[in-house]
Parts: C-alpha cells; sequence; structure tokens
C-alpha cells in the first residue's frame, strides 16, 4: 500500500491536496499524509524566482520602487511582533525593506518599527522620487506609511537601508463608538496627492478618504475629509467600517467601502473632489450636497458582498467586436469582495468585473472565483477566497491578466482579454515553512497553520511579489509557458 500511496503521489505531481482524503484512506496515518500533501506547492504557469521569510512577520502590502539600476521592495506589516535577528531585538512589527534588484537573491536591509510607543504594525506604504513631485527635493525618495492605527507619517527613504522620520501627516480620531483605525492609502507622484484613509473625529464611519496635498511632502496640507452621505457628524446613520481602498486614476477616483458584506462603490470626478461646487460658501464642509457633488455612480451591492478593492482598466479591446461600428472597446472596473471568514463558514466571495464604458450606470457582466474543488480549499484551513489584486499598472500585463491573492488558494492569474469570460491562466500557492503561523477565526475557533496569501504586486520587469498573513513571508514569482505569452514577456 505504501508504494501505492508514492506512485499515487507521483502521478498527481503537486495538485496533490485535493485527494488528500482518498490517499488519508489509502496511505496510513493522517499527520504523514497531511504534511506532505499541504508542503507542496503547487503552480501551473507560474514558478519561484526568490523567497525570505520576513522575520516570520505578518505581511500586508508589498510596494516594489526602482532605484535607478536597483528595485527595493517595502513590505507594511500587520500589527504583532517578532524577533529582528539583524538587532537581536523583539520588535514591533513595521515595515520590511529588501534589495530585489536579483530577484532570485532578495537581501533584506532593514526592519522599521512603528513610531512610539502605542502604534503597532505599519501595514500600508507609498513611494515617490522626489524628482516627481512638483514641489518635492530631486536628491530624495519620499515615502509614507500608516503608523499602527494612530495616523500617517513621512520617511526619508533616499537611503532605503536607513529610513529616517522626517514628520507625522495626520493622527486619527474617533468614532462615536470609539473606533480608531487606518488602512489603504494612495500617493499620486504626478500631483503629490495623497489619499489618506483613517478615523475622522466624529464620523460615523471607522475609516474615511482623508484627501492631502503633499506636493512637497515635508509641508503637508489638508485639503478635505470625505465618505458616503449620512457617514458625516451629525448623521443620525449607524456606524460602519467605511471605506477600505481609494483608487485615483487620471481625473476619477474610485472608492471600495465595506471590504466583505454591505458593500457600496462610487466613482467620482476628481476635480470636484477636490475643489469643491463653485459658488458654494464652504463647497469641502462635510455636507450632503457637498458629499454628492463629486459622484457619478455609486452602486450598493447585495448584502454579501463588500467593495475591497476597485481598480479601473481602460479600453479593453474585444477580439470578437472588431467588426462591430461601436463600442469595440470597454472600460472595466475590477470589483473585490474580500473573504472575511474561515473554512468558508461565511459568504463566498468573488471578484467581479464591471463595465463602466458608460460611467453613470456600471454593470456587472461578469465575474471570477477559485472553486472549492479539486483543491479542497474549504478544508485546508484558514480563508479561501479573495483578498486583492495588483495595484501597480505594467503595459505587459494591463489590459490582458490581473493577478489575485487568494488567501490558502495562494495567486492566481485570470485572463481579462475577454472581460465578459475572465479564465485563469495560472496559479501558485506557496509550501507552508517553519514561519507560517497558526491563525484563527471569530471565537478563536477554526484555528490553522496554513498559507494565508495575503497580497500582489508587479514590478516593472513583470516579476510578481507575493506576501503571506501567516507570516510565511515573500515569494517572488515569474509567469511561465501560456501566461507568460499571454503578457508578452
Amino acid at each position: 500500500m505504501r508504494s501505492n500511496c508514492k506512485a499515487l503521489f507521483s502521478n498527481v505531481g503537486r495538485a496533490v491536496v485535493a485527494c488528500t482524503a482518498l490517499l488519508m484512506a489509502a496511505c496510513g496515518p493522517q499527520g504523514a499524509v497531511e504534511t506532505t500533501a499541504v508542503a507542496m506547492p503547487e503552480s501551473r504557469n507560474m514558478q519561484l524566482v526568490g523567497y525570505n521569510d520576513l522575520q516570520g512577520r505578518a505581511a500586508y502590502h508589498p510596494i516594489p520602487h526602482r532605484y535607478g539600476d536597483r528595485i527595493i521592495f517595502f513590505v507594511g506589516h500587520h500589527a504583532g511582533e517578532q524577533m529582528n535577528p539583524m538587532t537581536g531585538e523583539l520588535e514591533k512589527n513595521g515595515m520590511s525593506v529588501l534589495d530585489v534588484t536579483d530577484p532570485g537573491h532578495p537581501v533584506y536591509l532593514k526592519h522599521m518599527p512603528p513610531t512610539g510607543d502605542v502604534a503597532s504594525g505599519t501595514q500600508h506604504v507609498q513611494v515617490c522620487d522626489g524628482s516627481q513631485l512638483p514641489g518635492g527635493d530631486p536628491n530624495k525618495v519620499y515615502l509614507v506609511r500608516t503608523n499602527g492605527q494612530i495616523g500617517a507619517e513621512l520617511l526619508d527613504a533616499t537611503d532605503p537601508a536607513t529610513p529616517v522620520f522626517l514628520l507625522t501627516i495626520n493622527s486619527t480620531g474617533y468614532t462615536p463608538g470609539g473606533q480608531r483605525q487606518t488602512h489603504k492609502i494612495q500617493w499620486e507622484c504626478e500631483t503629490g496627492l495623497a489619499y489618506l484613509n483613517g478615523t475622522t473625529e466624529g464620523w460615523l464611519a471607522a475609516r474615511t478618504l482623508q484627501l492631502y496635498d503633499l506636493s512637497n511632502p515635508e509641508e503637508p496640507r489638508h485639503i478635505r475629509d470625505f465618505a458616503l452621505d449620512g457617514w458625516q457628524p451629525g448623521s443620525t446613520g449607524n456606524e460602519s467600517s467605511g471605506l477600505h481602498q481609494p483608487f485615483a486614476h487620471g481625473n476619477r477616483v474610485y472608492m471600495g467601502y465595506s471590504p466583505g458584506n454591505d458593500g457600496v462603490f462610487q466613482i467620482l470626478d476628481r476635480d470636484k473632489l477636490i475643489n469643491g461646487e463653485a459658488g458654494v460658501a464652504d463647497p469641502l464642509a462635510p455636507t450632503s450636497r457637498n458629499l454628492l457633488y463629486p459622484r457619478i455612480a455609486r452602486v450598493d451591492m447585495p448584502s454579501y458582498y463588500g467593495a475591497h478593492t476597485t481598480k479601473p482598466i481602460y479600453g479593453i479591446e474585444i477580439a470578437d467586436y472588431a467588426d462591430n461600428a461601436e463600442h469595440k472597446t470597454i472600460d472595466l472596473l475590477i470589483v473585490i469582495s474580500e473573504e472575511l471568514d474561515e473554512a468558508c463558514q461565511g459568504d463566498r466571495d468573488i471578484t467581479f468585473f464591471v463595465d463602466i464604458t458608460e460611467e453613470a450606470h456600471p454593470f456587472a457582466i461578469s465575474s471570477f472565483q477559485v472553486p472549492e474543488e479539486p483543491g479542497d480549499f474549504c478544508h485546508r484551513g484558514g480563508r479561501f477566497g479573495v483578498h486583492g489584486m495588483q495595484d501597480a499598472y505594467n503595459p505587459n500585463f494591463d489590459k490582458r491578466v490581473v493577478l489575485l491573492s487568494y488567501f490558502n488558494a495562494g495567486v492566481r492569474a485570470v485572463d481579462i482579454r475577454d472581460p465578459f469570460s475572465p479564465s485563469e491562466v495560472g496559479y501558485f500557492i506557496p509550501q507552508t515553512t517553519d514561519k507560517t503561523q497558526e491563525m484563527c477565526g471569530d471565537n478563536n475557533t477554526d484555528c490553522a497553520v496554513q498559507i494565508q496569501t495575503n497580497n500582489v504586486n508587479i514590478d516593472d520587469r513583470g516579476y510578481i511579489y507575493i506576501v503571506d498573513r501567516a507570516g510565511t513571508g515573500t515569494h517572488i514569482l515569474e509567469l511561465t509557458g501560456e501566461a507568460r505569452e499571454i503578457v508578452g514577456l
């Protein structure tokens, strides 16, 4: 029976976890089979190039940035603490900095804890060259990061191995119920506009847009606070988790609220958001009129879907429409509903592809999700479902392939050339290591030591970076086979 078991593993190759239940019955004790099955990396049209354990810290936001001939990789971490072997000190999770110029041999340069005694975690990071910023020092590289849940701060990252604190940009307030949070941010280097995200005092949402002018980053200027009408101070609605991610592109700002349930997404006119309505006495005050003025469209999702992430892809040519007289291309908004539950105990969350060609009337035309079988993902442990996609634009990937982080199903590459029928063309599921931490659901249930691919990004060379929520580290990947041919690498 043991030899038959070995042959069966050989025949199925790396996609063995789908057969775990069968193999347990055929091959002996559960522990040995589970270790072999879960530990084996699984892949299709994607391969591992390099790896770093990130000191075992739970990782969230991956940002590669070019420094001339070097590529530096910044990783924002969830709250917690780990030993830093470079200093021999137990340090609160902050921000990791790696040199990934040679992606096969990433070099860990620095762990920078959060600032002060209260903050824990540096979940989100954005980087701009001073030469790009209208008022920046052209000899500097600037970095904005969240400092735990208490605000955002500016660092001088000109030498990435020794980032230097410059100033606190803002501090979060509290909702009436006492919530205080920060979350995903965006910084437009060409304009200096910073779309920060945190709790604004008195608002009913734990997270609101906090718009800043950081064109001269060392002299930050607050422009306005913004969220859905009904969440502003003085409203009578219920408290909400609020904004999850702002995504600005061109003259539009896409806003996703409530990541996993009761989602709403908006399309905003960027100029109207920044300047408000002419002729109004205080055009940026949080009134209903002022909050509605920039809105082009609002979509309220079913209660079981959220709007974790929204990202536009403009001008996708539909091959089947080549002979059409009109509408040969489509503008697409990718909307992700985040999976929040372990072991498939809640509603399944998926990715939506929304036609925004006529942007006042967004309309979902398709969706994508990884099936539970044959991967047996509901029983592997941890979350199974989509979380995020790459923030960066890349001309090889844009309009062709989107990368989705999928918790225990790793990272998935999805062909969107026909957005009416998106299809998977590759995936990579890392193996667990001795750094992978046990994670549990609500009430300390559904605990498991399992891969939890949290987020994904790409650099300008086309290398893919994924980071793990359970502390496994970062994996640097590249597309192969059919997927590589599609993106033209």
